[in-house]
C-alpha cells in the first residue's frame, strides 16, 4: 500500500505492507528535489518501485541498515545505476543484511544486498544543501538530515511517537535523546521534523524537547521504583498498567521490560 502527500518541495511516500486488506505498519520515506530518503521494504517493493519509475531521482540516502529502510535498494542500484549513501556503520549490515525476526520477516520481509558508498558530510542537490547529522540511538548506525536555510530535519527512526512505552534490543536511551538534543541544537528556530512515521511535524523542535522531558521523566520513575525494591515487572505494572502487547507479539523481544531494563541500565 502506498500514499503520497506533498509538503511543498517535499514529497512523503508512506508505505506499508497489507494485512487482510489492511496497512500493517506504516514507514515514511521521503523525495526532494532529486533526493530519495530511505528506500522502503521488500514488502512494499512492488508499489514503490512504480512511484520510482515516475519520478526523477538522481541520488539515494538511508537512515540506517534497517530492513524497513533499505527494501528497494538492491532494485535500485540495478535498474536506475543511481549512487545510494549510508554511514560507515550501516554498510556492512546492508551489504550483507543479518536474518530478522519472524515478525520483522512478517512486517517488512527481508532485505536484499546493495552496496551503497560511505556518506559525506553534506549531499548537496540542485536546489538544497543536506548537513549529515550522526544520530544514534535507536540504532547505532542511524543518522539524520537537515537543511537548515529550510528548516527541515529528516529523522528517520531516531522519533517513533509521542510517548515511550517499549524498546528493542538495539536501542540505546541515552544515545538517543543525546542525538534529539543535538537536533534541537543543531536549529536556531523550530524547525519540521519528517520522521518515518505517517506524520510529519511541523513543531518539531518542541516535539523533541516534549519527548526528552517525557523520557527523563520515566527513567527517574523507574530509578526510584527500583531503589525501593520493585523488579522490573512490577514497575511495568506500576507505570504502564501492565506488559505491552507487542512483548506477545515479538515473543519479548521488542516489550516495556525492556524499555525498564534499559532506562535502569543507563
Amino acid at each position: 500500500m502506498i500514499e503520497i502527500s506533498d509538503f511543498g518541495e517535499v514529497k512523503q511516500i508512506k508505505l506499508a505492507a497489507e494485512l487482510n486488506g489492511e496497512p500493517y505498519y506504516w514507514v515514511s520515506s521521503y523525495l526532494v528535489d532529486g533526493l530519495l530518503i530511505d528506500t522502503g521494504s521488500a514488502k512494499t517493493l512492488p508499489e514503490f518501485s512504480s512511484f520510482l519509475r515516475s519520478e526523477e531521482i538522481q541520488i539515494v540516502v538511508n537512515t540506517h541498515s534497517h530492513e524497513d529502510h533499505i527494501g528497494a535498494n538492491r532494485l535500485i542500484q540495478e535498474e536506475f545505476g543511481l549512487p545510494i549513501y549510508a554511514s560507515k556503520l550501516a554498510i556492512p549490515k546492508i551489504q550483507d543484511p543479518p536474518k530478522v525476526a519472524w515478525y520483522r520477516e512478517q512486517a517488512w520481509g527481508s532485505a536484499q544486498p546493495s552496496d551503497p558508498k560511505p556518506i559525506p558530510t553534506v549531499i548537496e542537490t540542485s536546489k538544497f544543501r543536506f548537513e549529515v547529522i550522526d544520530t544514534p540511538g535507536h540504532s547505532a548506525d542511524h543518522i539524520s538530515f537537515a537543511e537548515r536555510n529550510q528548516g527541515w530535519i529528516f529523522s528517520g527512526d531516531l522519533f517513533i511517537g509521542n510517548q515511550m512505552i517499549a524498546a528493542g534490543p538495539e536501542m540505546n536511551i541515552s544515545d538517543m535523546l543525546s542525538s534529539m538534543r543535538s537536533l534541537i541544537e543543531f536549529m536556531e528556530d523550530e524547525f519540521i521534523l519528517f520522521t518515518a512515521l505517517r506524520t510529519v511535524r511541523s513543531n518539531g523542535r518542541k516535539t523533541l524537547l516534549d519527548f526528552v522531558a517525557r523520557c527523563e521523566e520515566l527513567r527517574e520513575k523507574a530509578r526510584e521504583m527500583a531503589a525501593q525494591g520493585l523488579d522490573v515487572r512490577e514497575i511495568v505494572n506500576r507505570i504502564f498498567g501492565g506488559e505491552n502487547v507487542f512483548d506477545a507479539i515479538t515473543n519479548g523481544e521488542f516489550s516495556s521490560a525492556t524499555l525498564v531494563r534499559l532506562l535502569l541500565q543507563e
